[in-house]
């Protein structure tokens, strides 16, 4: 998977009935033109066209670098 960063959202969420708050996370494949992500980076993402079967993201800067 060159070029392809694996990016978590995270999100809370609370539950209908017995409102506690809940944490969801998602694993999103993006497309990092660059190669400059870093494991720990926070980066932001956009939607775009498909780019394979699992990859519709693609980064569009890194926000927050881990190093």
């Amino acid at each position: 998977m060159q070029k392809t960063v694996v990016v978590s959202v995270e999100k809370s969420v609370k539950h209908p009935l017995y409102k506690k708050i809940l944490k969801r996370t998602k694993n999103l494949k993006a497309h990092d033109e660059n190669n400059k992500c870093q494991i720990g980076d926070q980066v932001l993402i956009a939607e775009t066209r498909p780019l394979s079967k699992d990859k519709c993201w693609r980064v569009v800067e890194i926000l927050k670098s881990a190093s």
